[in-house]
């Protein structure tokens, strides 16, 4: 179980295999025996809870450090797509893929508490996918990202998009060894989200706007919340995109080439 969030339990799944992990992730609930509804805090629970958390955020990091030398051996540019459910980030995806055909090599690794949809809708773009399905689980892990790596063999000097789990919150804590964390807000969502989500967009070089092609139809204030963004985050790039219209998908390609260049 992850003390970050409290997330974990279920069947942990990498290309419809079941796997356990190699390493313990700790226990998060510290009660005291026979005072199951007490709300005092237990002697020593702060410490422990924020030790264990240490404990698997430096473990995490061992990995990832693998997964980035990995990548850069094999000449890989890794990038972990990161946003709330129902953002666009799968349909932004097929979408890029589409206008990437024929350029260069992509894979994808496809997280989701459950099902194999996303991964299917990847495959039929010709592209290879992995699914991993997290059971109970809110974010995707270093570790979990090296044993997909092992099945999905991305080709050398290729793209590697890992579409993380739907969730602005955890997947900020967990680096995956990736070159970059592109966030996608989509304006279907409240434009303080990186007011309210603030760890998230201070942990990523890019966020693209996504579904602009709504925007006649909506109350939201793309200024206001590119500003939010940036006074999070004073770095951040934002490009506004729509797989709709195909606003914005040309800058966000050229993006993708000077970085992954």
């Amino acid at each position: 179980m992850c003390t970050t969030c409290g997330c974990g339990g279920g069947e942990l799944k990498i290309g419809g295999k079941p796997h356990v992990h190699g390493h313990d992730q700790g226990e998060l609930r510290f009660r005291r025996p026979n005072h199951e509804h007490s709300h005092e805090p237990v002697h020593g629970e702060t410490s422990r809870r924020v030790q264990v958390e240490k404990d698997i955020l430096a473990k995490n990091n061992a990995y990832a450090q693998n997964n980035r030398q990995h990548f850069a051996t094999q000449g890989i540019f890794a990038l972990n797509l990161v946003s709330s459910p129902g953002s666009g980030k799968t349909t932004l995806l097929t979408r890029t893929i589409e206008l990437l055909q024929g350029e260069l090599p992509v894979a994808v690794i496809e997280g989701d508490q459950q099902t194999s949809f996303d991964a299917e809708r990847i495959r039929a773009t010709g592209v290879s996918a992995i699914q991993i399905n997290t059971g109970k689980g809110c974010h995707l892990d270093a570790h979990m990202i090296e044993h997909a790596l092992e099945d999905l063999k991305p080709a050398d000097h290729s793209l590697l998009f890992i579409e993380n789990v739907g969730n602005l919150v955890c997947p900020a804590s967990f680096d995956l060894g990736e070159a970059h964390k592109v966030v996608i807000l989509s304006v279907t969502e409240g434009e303080d989200k990186p007011l309210k989500y603030p760890d998230m967009f201070a942990a990523a070089g890019l966020m693209l706007l996504n579904k602009v092609d709504l925007l006649p139809y909506l109350s939201f204030d793309v200024q206001k919340c590119v500003e939010y963004a940036q006074r999070v985050n004073p770095h951040i790039r934002v490009i506004l995109t729509s797989a709709t219209s195909g606003e914005g998908m040309g800058e966000w390609l050229a993006w993708l080439r000077s970085r992954g260049a």
